[in-house]
């Protein structure tokens, strides 16, 4: 008699589980990473409170959240094209150049699957110099020591763009260098570059460590090259870097940029992808005390702008839920 009771029992919640829908169940019990970039700058923080946010509710939907520190965007879309990164935190010049397979990613073909999920700040491409460099445009940089950044890193990408759009090749510097965003500031401290390029959301750690230290100055990047570049391509526009945000540099820096987004891709389940926007949007007054770069975050701009790929189903179904979409 207990035998079969316990053949009922397992009958039914067989018929239970049968019952629930696919998505619901591929949302339980499951682990996901996310691809940031270097600890200094701001993906780092940005990946850690999604996160976070998402471990809170992780008894309710089941999925959990790992933050993982990378090479930066290019890395980050090659790890999603992969399967090796659920989500990651990208330049919205390299979502569109992945979705699109042009630029440096054109061998790999247009990447179809990626999927958008929100975006995030705003990322001035910023130029720091030391002080006794006597860099006073992007002009100054030739026959100077320049960090390009690291292979694979958004700024070493955008950094590219910009020498493409300005007819110089690396060769016009007197030394390169590719250290990563976390090494360039004690490069620069240390007299071995004259100057470091970064594309990041403000403040950024990188960049405050150097102009705290060793007392460098923000440089403007502006011109006839950079207003064809940002007339030329949707994912750039002016912007600038208010005074005051960094020691020494008290005016505006007027410069270009990009947008952080966040991005997957089509084969993460729907309920999976659901979940992380709810907890993202459910506490985003929390999100934006998280990083002063976070403080303008807008639902508007968060859920349009930026957005080169096609939303994925899971985030579209939460913005259509709060009449957004």
């Amino acid at each position: 008699m207990v035998c079969r009771k316990l053949a009922i029992m397992a009958a039914v919640m067989s018929a239970v589980v049968l019952l629930q829908p696919w998505g619901a169940l591929a949302a339980q019990n499951r682990f996901i990473n996310v691809g940031t970039a270097g600890v200094t700058g701001v993906y780092f923080p940005a990946g850690g409170a999604i996160c976070r946010f998402v471990n809170k509710g992780r008894r309710e939907h089941g999925v959990r959240c790992a933050v993982e520190p990378t090479g930066g965007s290019v890395v980050n879309l090659n790890g999603v094209r992969a399967g090796t990164l659920d989500f990651a935190i990208v330049q919205s010049d390299w979502q569109y150049y992945a979705y699109k397979g042009e630029s440096t990613l054109r061998d790999a073909g247009p990447f179809k699957d990626l999927r958008s999920v929100f975006s995030l700040h705003p990322e001035p491409f910023t130029l720091v110099a030391r002080a006794d460099a006597h860099i006073q445009s992007f002009e100054d940089l030739k026959a100077k020591r320049v960090n390009i950044g690291n292979p694979g890193s958004g700024q070493r990408g955008t950094f590219d763009v910009i020498l493409g759009a300005m007819g110089w090749t690396v060769a016009d510097f007197g030394r390169v260098l590719e250290l990563s965003a976390d090494e360039q500031s004690q490069a620069l401290c240390d007299n071995k570059i004259d100057a470091m390029v970064f594309v990041s959301g403000f403040p950024s750690g990188s960049v405050k460590e150097a102009t705290t230290l060793c007392a460098a100055q923000l440089v403007d990047v502006k011109g006839p090259a950079i207003d064809n570049l940002v007339r030329g391509n949707i994912y750039y526009r002016k912007t600038i870097i208010p005074g005051g945000i960094y020691p020494g540099t008290d005016r505006n820096i007027q410069t270009f940029g990009t947008l952080a987004t966040f991005v997957t891709s089509a084969r993460l389940p729907e309920d999976v992808v659901y979940h992380v926007v709810k907890a993202v949007f459910d506490n985003l007054d929390e999100f934006r005390k998280q990083h002063p770069a976070f403080m303008r975050l807008d639902v508007q701009e968060m859920t349009r702008d930026g957005l080169a790929a096609p939303l994925h189903p899971g985030a579209l179904r939460f913005y259509k839920e709060m009449g957004w979409r």
